[in-house]
Protein backbone atom coordinates (compact mmCIF):
# COMPACT_ATOMS: atom_id res chain seq x y z
CA UNK A 1 0.00 0.00 0.00
CA UNK A 2 1.49 3.36 -1.11
CA UNK A 3 0.34 6.99 0.29
CA UNK A 4 1.83 10.40 -1.56
CA UNK A 5 1.93 13.82 -0.59
CA UNK A 6 3.30 16.61 -3.00
CA UNK A 7 4.56 19.87 -1.62
CA UNK A 8 4.25 22.60 -4.34
CA UNK A 9 6.09 26.14 -5.13
CA UNK A 10 7.73 25.68 -2.38
CA UNK A 11 10.16 28.54 -2.25
CA UNK A 12 13.33 27.05 -1.94
CA UNK A 13 16.39 25.79 -5.07
CA UNK A 14 15.66 22.19 -5.93
CA UNK A 15 19.72 22.28 -5.53
CA UNK A 16 19.24 22.65 -1.75
CA UNK A 17 16.19 20.64 -1.25
CA UNK A 18 17.56 17.63 -2.79
CA UNK A 19 20.76 17.18 -0.52
CA UNK A 20 17.92 16.61 2.45
CA UNK A 21 15.46 14.83 0.86
CA UNK A 22 18.21 12.10 0.29
CA UNK A 23 19.15 11.49 4.08
CA UNK A 24 15.42 10.22 4.26
CA UNK A 25 14.92 8.12 1.08
CA UNK A 26 14.57 3.67 2.10
CA UNK A 27 14.77 4.58 5.72
CA UNK A 28 11.70 4.31 8.27
CA UNK A 29 9.31 6.46 8.99
CA UNK A 30 9.91 7.55 12.48
CA UNK A 31 13.94 7.09 12.01
CA UNK A 32 13.15 9.35 8.56
CA UNK A 33 11.89 12.04 10.97
CA UNK A 34 14.21 12.08 13.68
CA UNK A 35 16.68 12.38 11.43
CA UNK A 36 14.71 15.59 9.85
CA UNK A 37 14.73 16.67 13.13
CA UNK A 38 18.29 17.50 13.85
CA UNK A 39 18.64 18.25 10.09
CA UNK A 40 20.26 21.98 10.40
CA UNK A 41 18.58 23.01 6.85
CA UNK A 42 15.65 24.79 5.85
CA UNK A 43 14.36 21.94 3.49
CA UNK A 44 14.29 19.87 6.71
CA UNK A 45 11.60 21.63 8.16
CA UNK A 46 9.49 21.88 4.98
CA UNK A 47 10.19 17.80 4.11
CA UNK A 48 8.97 17.50 8.09
CA UNK A 49 5.41 18.89 6.67
CA UNK A 50 5.22 16.70 3.22
CA UNK A 51 6.33 13.99 5.25
CA UNK A 52 3.74 13.77 7.99
CA UNK A 53 1.36 14.19 5.64
CA UNK A 54 1.76 11.50 3.45
CA UNK A 55 1.73 9.39 6.48
CA UNK A 56 -1.68 10.91 7.23
CA UNK A 57 -2.67 10.07 3.86
CA UNK A 58 -1.60 6.63 4.39
CA UNK A 59 -3.77 6.25 7.55
CA UNK A 60 -6.63 7.73 5.81
CA UNK A 61 -6.51 5.09 2.75
CA UNK A 62 -6.10 2.02 4.93
CA UNK A 63 -8.39 2.71 8.01
CA UNK A 64 -7.52 4.48 10.88
CA UNK A 65 -7.28 1.77 13.28
CA UNK A 66 -5.71 -1.10 10.52
CA UNK A 67 -2.18 0.92 9.80
CA UNK A 68 0.92 1.50 12.24
CA UNK A 69 3.21 4.26 11.88
CA UNK A 70 6.10 1.87 12.64
CA UNK A 71 5.10 -0.41 9.32
CA UNK A 72 5.63 2.56 6.88
CA UNK A 73 9.07 3.55 4.66
CA UNK A 74 9.86 5.88 3.02
CA UNK A 75 9.73 4.79 -0.59
CA UNK A 76 10.76 7.30 -2.60
CA UNK A 77 11.35 11.59 -1.69
CA UNK A 78 11.72 13.46 -5.24
CA UNK A 79 12.37 17.32 -5.34
CA UNK A 80 11.44 18.52 -8.74
CA UNK A 81 12.25 22.30 -9.72
CA UNK A 82 9.60 24.50 -10.07
CA UNK A 83 8.86 27.90 -12.03
CA UNK A 84 11.52 30.90 -10.87
CA UNK A 85 10.39 34.37 -10.01
CA UNK A 86 12.32 37.43 -11.14
CA UNK A 87 13.18 40.54 -9.38
CA UNK A 88 15.17 43.16 -9.86
CA UNK A 89 17.99 45.01 -7.28
CA UNK A 90 19.03 47.90 -8.05
CA UNK A 91 22.61 48.62 -8.55
CA UNK A 92 25.38 51.47 -9.25
CA UNK A 93 25.50 53.90 -12.36
CA UNK A 94 21.54 53.11 -12.70
CA UNK A 95 21.59 49.34 -13.84
CA UNK A 96 19.88 46.62 -12.40
CA UNK A 97 21.09 43.24 -11.13
CA UNK A 98 18.30 40.19 -11.81
CA UNK A 99 17.31 38.51 -8.60
CA UNK A 100 15.91 34.34 -9.02
CA UNK A 101 14.07 33.56 -6.61
CA UNK A 102 13.23 29.80 -7.09
CA UNK A 103 10.83 27.48 -6.08
CA UNK A 104 10.51 23.22 -5.75
CA UNK A 105 7.83 20.75 -5.86
CA UNK A 106 8.64 18.00 -3.23
CA UNK A 107 6.87 14.55 -3.42
CA UNK A 108 7.13 12.02 -1.01
CA UNK A 109 5.49 8.14 -1.03
CA UNK A 110 5.53 5.98 1.42
CA UNK A 111 4.73 2.40 1.30
CA UNK A 112 4.60 -0.41 3.94
CA UNK A 113 6.83 -2.49 1.83
CA UNK A 114 10.50 -2.36 2.45
CA UNK A 115 12.38 -0.59 -0.64
CA UNK A 116 13.69 -3.17 -3.13
CA UNK A 117 17.68 -2.00 -2.34
CA UNK A 118 16.91 -2.40 1.34
CA UNK A 119 15.87 -6.50 0.88
CA UNK A 120 18.27 -8.84 1.37
CA UNK A 121 21.02 -6.87 2.49
CA UNK A 122 22.19 -5.23 5.44
CA UNK A 123 21.79 -1.96 6.00
CA UNK A 124 25.59 0.05 6.09
CA UNK A 125 26.47 1.91 9.26
CA UNK A 126 27.95 5.36 8.57
CA UNK A 127 30.94 4.32 10.42
CA UNK A 128 33.78 2.30 8.41
CA UNK A 129 34.12 -1.33 9.47
CA UNK A 130 37.82 -1.67 9.50
CA UNK A 131 37.93 -4.06 6.09
CA UNK A 132 39.90 -2.08 3.66
CA UNK A 133 41.74 -3.55 0.39
CA UNK A 134 45.41 -4.37 0.63
CA UNK A 135 47.33 -3.05 -1.61
CA UNK A 136 50.71 -4.15 -2.69
CA UNK A 137 52.04 -6.70 -4.68
CA UNK A 138 49.70 -9.04 -5.99
CA UNK A 139 50.10 -13.02 -7.28
CA UNK A 140 51.35 -11.29 -10.86
CA UNK A 141 53.84 -8.81 -9.46
CA UNK A 142 57.31 -10.28 -8.67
Amino acid sequence: MEALAVSRFVVISARKAKLTADLIQGKPVNEALAVLRYTPKRAAMLLTKTLKSAVANAINIEGSGKLDVDQLFVKSAVVDPGPIMYRWKPRAYGRASRIRKRMSHLKIVVSTDMPAELKGKKRRRLADTGKRKKRGKGKDKK
